[in-house]
């Protein structure tokens, strides 16, 4: 299949196609007549890449997972270096929900310590608080 109908399949651009062919995460065929040829692998490639930039991962984290797929395996990450990236992100992960637990406990204080005040902070326009 040519570029466009890759690109519509994979519900992305030519342009993102041309930019993932020069960082070397999809092939580079060209046909007889010099135009991009691609086919059923190279849309697997595609979806896994989007799939793994939709949970966040950056595009260079996808590259183990598509050579997995190059190198023959069914899935992209049943290779050792996917797994490593998962875990990583898992990690990346954990540490921005404990941040994230974090800012809402000192919300979650001050804002218990303005309920129990009395007396209105400001006066805006006839409203407080």
């Amino acid at each position: 299949m040519r570029i466009g109908e890759l690109a519509e399949r994979a519900g992305t651009t030519t342009r993102t196609l041309r930019y993932y062919e020069s960082r070397g995460l999809l092939p580079a065929r060209r046909a007889h007549n010099g135009y991009r040829s691609y086919d059923e692998s190279d849309l697997k490639l595609l979806r896994q890449i989007r799939t793994l930039q939709d949970f966040g991962f950056d595009l260079e984290e996808t590259r183990p997972f598509v050579e997995c797929l190059r190198a023959g395996h069914p899935d992209g990450d049943s290779c050792p270096a996917s797994l490593a990236v998962y875990r990583r992100k898992l990690d990346e992960l954990d540490a921005l929900i404990g941040e994230l637990r974090a800012v809402r406990a000192q919300i979650g204080v001050r804002l218990a310590a303005l309920d129990e005040t009395e007396e209105p902070l400001c006066d805006m326009g006839g409203q407080t608080r």
